[in-house]
């Protein structure tokens, strides 16, 4: 039955279709951000990642990404970087990016995060190589602390082709 059968029919046409047809030739945002995931090197993994962290929240897509910007371009682009950088350095940077209603949230977010990263796995790369799939890699994140079903979600949507070469529904 034809979406406009189900119209007349006074039925609600499922999303599905429409959702497809959006994310049928759409650029991946991690190439938005201009980061290289088909390199499946460790910087630009946890670049994506990182970007993740900062999209998972309910802020506004434009500011996430100035705070993605003000903290890569600062060279925070790995764990042991964030976890150098400390909870200073870290709120001044979101507050430049005006990421200002989850400044201290957010630092102590990522610092804990990248400490635990690097406690269980070393590097993202790990993270990634451990899990077989990626019903595991989202079962593995969001173990870690401040990462759940939101975060795993938007980081697997860029990662899923380029690790695991499948589509979603595989």
């Amino acid at each position: 039955m034809t979406a406009l059968t189900q119209k007349r029919r006074g039925r609600v046409s499922p999303v599905r279709p429409a959702a497809r047809r959006a994310t049928r030739g759409r650029q991946s945002y991690a190439r938005k951000l201009q980061i290289n995931l088909e390199s499946r090197s460790e910087q630009e993994l946890f670049k994506w990642f990182l970007a993740c962290l900062l999209f998972g929240k309910p802020i506004q897509t434009e500011i996430a990404e100035q705070a993605y910007r003000e903290l890569v371009g600062t060279g925070l682009t790995s764990a042991d970087a964030i976890v150098c950088a400390g909870w200073d350095k870290l709120v001044l940077l979101l507050d430049r990016a005006r990421y200002v209603p989850y400044d201290f949230s957010t630092a102590t977010k990522l610092l804990e995060v990248c400490q635990e990263l690097t406690r269980r796995y070393g590097t993202i790369t790990k993270l990634l190589s451990s899990a077989r799939t990626a019903a595991e890699l989202s079962r593995r994140l969001q173990e870690i602390k401040h990462i759940g079903p939101v975060t795993a979600r938007i980081f697997l949507r860029d990662i899923r082709p380029v690790w695991y070469g499948r589509s979603p529904g595989r």
